[in-house]
């Protein structure tokens, strides 16, 4: 099969365009897309093959085609997938991506998924080189190494900043505006004033239920959605997870906001993997002005589409069943770090 044309390049980003605008999506953010379909369908040449002689940098070189959608496209020709239309389509399946990358089937990919609570590429590698990957039972040292140059291959050809992390201070939004996202997002929810998808995962019954916000703040654009993973609904925190996607000027990511269940933090909302700053955000905050520490209810953050709760005690901890299988040194480690109970391990984002 060959390289896509350039009508379906163009069809691609009308396709984007068209699901941003029905999600009420700023207008500006519309506009690009339509603009960049339309450069696309003029282009004389193929840009399949603009991009192999030139790279991203020739596909941005367009008129009306920026240095975001320039990586979209680019990611598209090389690898046929589009994460940004699979999101807006209702499509977010990490254990899909993870088998993206050569020697990572199915199985291991919700193994990484379910055990190591990995969601983006740029965790795996991450994963891969500090050690938790290799702690997979079955995985060893050498498939760590091979599976470390095959993620980090994906990475590079995708055109992303290979070792990026989420921590790293400006290529993220701050927590403060990640928490304002995610207020936004739940008020909207609750109120039923969202446009809701349809998901592909978990909803046989394709009922549209997944509330979806696009918003433009602080120089970022935000996607939120309440996450559809398969952990999400096992512990019935399809209400309570939401999964921020956010990208400015080509520099992607996403994270996790969830409501602590343990230590000082509980009750609060907190971004996984920046629990630290958080702490410090809501010290430093006047207690008014933070909302003071918000009971829980039951309805709003304990069940799944149809509203059911988690069928155990500690579910509002994505990671707390790890808990149970730590050694005992480590829980003691990690207790005393968090200053009662021991924190969620893995850092990043989440969804």
């Amino acid at each position: 099969m060959g390289a896509p044309g350039n009508e379906e390049l163009a069809d691609l980003l009308d396709r984007i365009a068209d699901l941003l605008a029905v999600q009420d999506a700023d207008g500006f953010r519309v506009r690009a897309y339509r603009g960049a379909a339309g450069t696309a369908r003029g282009h004389a040449e193929p840009l399949a093959a603009l991009c192999r002689r030139e790279g991203v940098g020739g596909l941005e070189a367009l008129p009306g085609i920026g240095r975001s959608i320039a990586g979209l496209l680019a990611e598209y020709l090389d690898s046929g997938r589009c994460p940004l239309l699979d999101r807006l389509e209702g499509q977010v399946s990490p254990e899909a991506l993870f088998a993206t990358v050569p020697g990572i089937g199915p199985k291991l990919a919700s193994r990484i998924h379910d055990e190591l609570h990995l969601d983006t590429l740029e965790e795996l590698e991450v994963a891969a080189h500090d050690g938790r990957l290799a702690a997979l039972p079955g995985i060893g040292a050498r498939r760590t190494r091979a599976l470390a140059d095959a993620v980090g291959g994906v990475l590079q050809r995708a055109g992303r900043r290979r070792g990026r992390r989420l921590e790293r201070r400006g290529s993220a939004p701050s927590v403060g505006t990640l928490l304002a996202v995610d207020a936004e997002y739940l008020a909207g929810a609750r109120a039923g004033t969202l446009r809701r998808l349809a998901p592909r995962r978990f909803n046989p019954e394709g009922e549209a239920w997944l509330p979806i916000l696009h918003r433009e703040r602080d120089g970022w654009s935000f996607t939120a959605l309440f996450s559809n993973t398969a952990r999400a609904h096992r512990l019935g925190r399809t209400r309570d997870w939401v999964v921020l996607y956010h990208e400015r000027d080509g520099e992607e990511g996403q994270c996790t906001v969830v409501t602590e269940g343990h230590g000082p933090l509980a009750g609060r909302r907190v971004v996984r993997g920046r629990e630290d700053e958080c702490r410090a955000m809501y010290a430093s905050a006047p207690r008014a002005a933070t909302g003071g520490r918000p009971r829980r209810r039951h309805d709003e953050t304990q069940g799944g589409p149809d509203g059911r709760a988690a069928n155990r005690e500690g579910a509002d901890d994505p990671r707390a069943e790890d808990a149970a299988s730590q050694r005992p040194a480590e829980r003691r480690r990690r207790a005393d770090e968090d200053g009662a109970h021991p924190p969620p391990a893995g850092g990043g984002r989440r969804g």
